[in-house]
This record gives structure tokens, sequence and C-alpha cells, in this order.
């Protein structure tokens, strides 16, 4: 009999049929004591984690594969992926979960350990954001929700700087070359409304080879990751802007904010309108 995974928002607590927080931050033993050191296999559905260690030792299991932990070190979840980890009891970090919308640049990227360079100036800084990002969950003071959501920001910059120089300094092959390249073009230019054809000519690519390409790499077709961006972009600037539908409609490039709407609605479940209310009352019950 396979073995049903189960599916939190926060491991081990019973899920709201919504989540009911934007950002959530804690310390690893907070939570891994609690269950012996061991958070067994579960996923999450709506959100994203970073996981920084800087002391101790253990094992990240994500998708099926085991990861001896070096520290210091960061683990990123994004939604989705089968996950657990086994703790030393010295075991020093903090884990930050928190909504997809918050960081639509996350989205389609791969569980992973990404070690980090003991002293070096971004390692440091990372240190410091992370701790900073703990301080200011725990105050509750105003303005909180911006200043979590910047901090969010630098970490998340940092981590995906770090992640790719370890890319750089391992051998890649060239379907995950391009699809790197193809990303970092539609972070420029999904604003344009590009075709797939487009793209591909661009890294001098067939849109057929392209699109195999991407498959392989990321399961998804290329159209599934240009509009996975806009879509991502669209919930960005819902839940974190007050621009109106129409404004963001003619900044994501659709001539029509009807076409975008049907749009949104048919990779979401709901409309614009709806999502943004929806994310509104999260960050109430945040606060």
């Amino acid at each position: 009999m396979s073995r049903v995974i189960p599916t939190f928002d926060l491991y081990g607590e019973d899920r709201a049929h919504e989540p009911d927080f934007r950002l959530h931050c804690e310390t690893i033993a907070s939570r891994s004591s609690a269950y012996h050191w061991e958070i067994d296999l579960h996923r999450h559905e709506h959100f994203m984690q970073f996981l920084y260690i800087w002391h101790g030792s253990g094992d990240a299991i994500l998708d099926g594969r085991t990861t001896t932990l070096a520290t210091p070190c960061v683990i990123f979840v994004p939604p989705g992926p089968v996950h657990g980890f086994r703790f030393s009891r010295d075991i020093a970090g903090l884990v930050i979960t928190a909504t997809t919308a918050q960081r639509p640049d996350t989205a389609g990227r791969d569980a992973r350990v990404i070690p980090l360079e003991t002293g070096s100036s971004d390692a440091d800084y990372l240190h410091q954001t992370f701790h900073r990002i703990a301080d200011e969950y725990d105050a509750a003071r105003p303005g909180r929700t911006d200043i979590l959501d910047a901090y969010l920001s630098i970490v998340t910059a940092l981590i995906h700087r770090s992640d790719a120089v370890t890319k750089n300094s391992t051998v890649i092959d060239d379907a995950e070359r391009h699809v790197m390249a193809l990303n970092e073009l539609i972070g420029r230019h999904f604003r344009q409304q590009m075709t797939v054809t487009e793209y591909a000519a661009s890294l001098s690519l067939s849109p057929t080879h392209l699109n195999r390409t991407v498959r392989k790499v990321t399961g998804m077709t290329a159209h599934e990751l240009i509009i996975g961006r806009t879509i991502d972009e669209a919930k960005r600037a819902l839940a974190l802007t007050g621009a109106s539908i129409q404004h963001i409609s003619e900044n994501l490039g659709f001539s029509d904010a009807t076409y975008f709407s049907r749009c949104f609605r048919q990779h979401t479940g709901m409309s614009p309108r709806d999502y943004r209310k929806n994310q509104r009352m999260q960050a109430t019950n945040e606060l």
C-alpha cells in the first residue's frame, strides 16, 4: 500500500482551508525538538520555506533525495515537493515560511540545499538578515509587514545569488543551461507578452526544441513557464500594491483588462479582485 504524504501549512498543525498568514518565523529547534528532532515526510501546498542553519548537523530529504547538511547552509523548499528532515540536538537555525505571492521569482525552482561560504560577505549579510526577520517577527512593531517583505526580498536575492555561484561551479548540461537562459529572458521580457517562438529565436533554438528542453528540466511546457511568471507577478502586484486591476493588466502587457481577468482566473481559479481580497484577509489575520 502506498504511503499517504500529509500536507501542512506548518508541520504538525491542522490545516485550515486557506492559509491564514503571510510569513511565519521560528527556530528550527522549537518545532523539531517536539518531534524527537525528526520532521517526517510532508509537503506544503500554499507556502515556500527557507531553512537557514549555522550550527549542527543532519539530513534533508527532498523529493526522495537525501543530502547530508554541512553548515552554514540554506534549504529552499517551494510548494509541492515532498520533504523531511533529521536534525542533531545541537541544531541552530531559523525557518521562514511564506506565501509564494510575496516572492513570485521562486516559482518553478527545485527544492535544494544551498551551501554558504563561511565568512563571505553574502553569508554574513544573510545571517544578519535572518536574525532581523526573527526579531521583527517577534516584536510586532508598526510597519512590520512592509519591513518583513523587504527583508524577505533580500534573503531571496542573496540565496539565489549563492545558488547561482554553486551551480556555476558544477557541470550542468545544455538543457539546464537553456532553461536558465530562458528564465533570465522571461524575467526581462515577460511584460512584452513575447511568444514561445520569439523566446526560442532569442536562444537560437526551434520552438519544438525549446519546449522539449523546458519539459525535460521543469516538467512544464515553455508556454506554461512564461505565463506562470506573468501570473506570479500579477499575484505579487495584487497582494502587495494598491494598483488598480486595469493598471496591473496594462503593466503586464495585456491590452484588455477583461482578458487579463479571464487569464488570471483560468490559472488560479479566482478573479483578480477575489484574489486580492483573499490576500488582504490573510494579512489582517496575521496582525
